[in-house]
């Protein structure tokens, strides 16, 4: 008997607003479309994800208390060369971050990991610009 191996189907364009979601909630299902589980052709060595457009990532609804307590670290490996960055800073300067990095965490560290993330498209605001691609609007629960 011989073992198949699905063929990478065609990719989609997903749409996604980001207007009052959990950051977290977004991010898994996001990671979850980018692998391309929701699919019945999925295979853990194979890129077979879609595109996913994610629109409004400065308008994430946090906890009240999230803003003071939320704090995103990077240390390079030398002394004093640590850099903090807390929400309400990640939200005035870089709302794009926040996606990119909540989700970068959910996918596994393996050989496919930058070229899902090549296929993650996050926009601060409303507008986008893959319009030529006629993207599809999922719709995500509040």
């Amino acid at each position: 008997m011989k073992t198949s191996s699905p063929k990478p189907a065609e990719t989609k364009w997903i749409l996604v607003d980001a207007e009052g979601q959990n950051l977290g909630r977004l991010s898994t299902e996001i990671a979850t479309i980018l692998r391309g589980k929701n699919k019945a052709t999925f295979s853990p060595h194979q890129l077979c994800g879609d595109h996913v457009v994610v629109i409004n990532a400065e308008k994430l609804h946090f906890h009240p208390t999230k803003h003071r307590r939320k704090i995103w670290v990077k240390h390079t490996g030398y002394i004093g060369h640590m850099k903090t960055w807390s929400l309400q800073n990640m939200i005035d300067n870089r709302p794009t971050d926040m996606i990119t990095l909540a989700v970068k965490g959910m996918l596994p560290r393996n050989r496919l990991t930058n070229q899902m993330m090549k296929r993650l498209h996050v926009f601060a605001g409303p507008e986008h610009t893959h319009t030529a691609q006629q993207p599809e609007l999922l719709t995500l629960s509040k």
